[in-house]
């Protein structure tokens, strides 16, 4: 049985990794790296690591041959620079979204990875959650019919305390992965094009930051080998709502609809009036043993992270997303999420503010070959 040491870079929900890798098969040690050494000593101490697996030095970490993997979880801006060296030092890479924040960034990421010949895999939580999975399995097994059309959502208030600095006035589609990902998954394609309209008007201290007026970001996107049209939309300041990062897909036989408050219960349409409420089923039976248990609800209290339930995180995908970066290692293939496929995804949020701050016009969404 292959094992493989695995290092995690950033340790704010990054740390809600440790125990589902450490309890995985394939996996020998685990190791991080946080700037901070108060919490390096902390998660030591808790998780039993090796003190030589323990880093506050990013550089350090590409460098150690006895690395096999490394798990990027840290601020956006970092993305780019640490997946980049740590492809090019040969290393297997996941990372939290978004791939990066330019198109540039993005062409150099997919072109490490084909030069390392190492399994890269963006880790979006969205096409994992027990909310997703249930919908995509209506798709696959025919009840929901033809898709006819599909929306997304992400909106919070990211004004809010425990937010980093960067987050401050960051244009809404730049990131728009959560909102856009699960719209391409479950249609099984890509984005072709996209026009996007920015609405409403951001204060201007928070407008200042990245010369981006608007509150809110609605796309259209056509998609690559489908009639269906895909609606994102997303807003992080200046709009007041309930949190809530949804999709909703309608079919000719069936149709789900997030829910429209926390704890409401999503919705099922199954032909004429008739709708239903329902609590979708957690996605254990899906994953090896050893792991199930971590996608199970379970809520903790930390005002840093306010935008997932930790323990089952991000709808109880993060054992699904460690259960595949590590079955793509050991099984010599790509990930669900290969570079190519993260690009796109990311792209197309990059694409979207790039066609609101032109004033709608459409623009094509690159494809890297897919």
């Amino acid at each position: 049985m292959k094992k493989i040491t695995v290092v995690i870079i950033g340790m704010g929900f990054g740390k809600e990794f440790i125990p589902i890798y450490q309890k995985h098969p394939n996996i020998e040690r685990v190791g991080i790296c946080t700037r901070n050494e108060n919490t390096v000593r902390e998660l030591k101490n808790k998780f039993g690591l090796d003190d030589d697996l323990c880093f506050t030095d990013f550089e350090k970490v590409p460098e150690r041959d006895d690395v096999d993997a490394i798990h990027v979880v840290t601020p956006v801006p970092d993305h780019a620079r640490m997946t980049l060296a740590s492809l090019n030092a040969g290393k297997h890479t996941a990372c939290t979204i978004p791939m990066a924040m330019t198109r540039e960034d993005c062409e150099a990421i997919v072109e490490a990875k084909r030069k390392s010949g190492k399994v890269y895999m963006m880790m979006e939580t969205a096409i994992y959650t027990r909310e997703f999975l249930y919908g995509l399995n209506l798709v696959k097994s025919g009840k929901l019919g033809r898709i006819q059309f599909v929306r997304g959502s992400h909106i919070q208030d990211m004004s809010m305390d425990g937010w980093a600095d960067y987050w401050k006035g960051y244009p809404p589609m730049l990131n728009g992965t959560h909102a856009i990902s699960p719209l391409l998954k479950i249609n099984d394609t890509i984005a072709e094009t996209v026009v996007c309209h920015g609405s409403g008007k951001l204060t201007n201290d928070l407008a200042e930051r990245y010369g981006s007026p608007f509150a809110v970001e609605t796309a259209t996107f056509t998609l690559k080998g489908t009639d269906v049209v895909a609606e994102a939309t997303r807003s992080l300041f200046d709009v007041v709502r309930q949190y809530r990062e949804s999709y909703d897909v309608y079919g000719t036989k069936m149709s789900f609809e997030w829910e429209q408050l926390q704890d409401e219960h999503h919705v099922v349409f199954d032909g004429g009036e008739n709708a239903f409420r329902i609590d979708v089923p957690d996605t254990d039976e899906l994953l090896i043993e050893e792991i199930a248990s971590f996608t199970k609800r379970e809520k903790i209290d930390d005002p840093n992270h306010v935008s997932f339930l930790q323990g089952a995180g991000h709808g109880g995908s993060h054992p699904h997303l460690v259960q595949e970066f590590i079955a793509a290692i050991v099984e010599g293939r790509d990930s669900a999420v290969d570079a190519p496929l993260a690009a796109n995804y990311t792209c197309a949020g990059i694409c979207a503010h790039e066609s609101a701050m032109k004033g709608g016009v459409r623009i094509e969404v690159p494809n890297f070959g897919l």
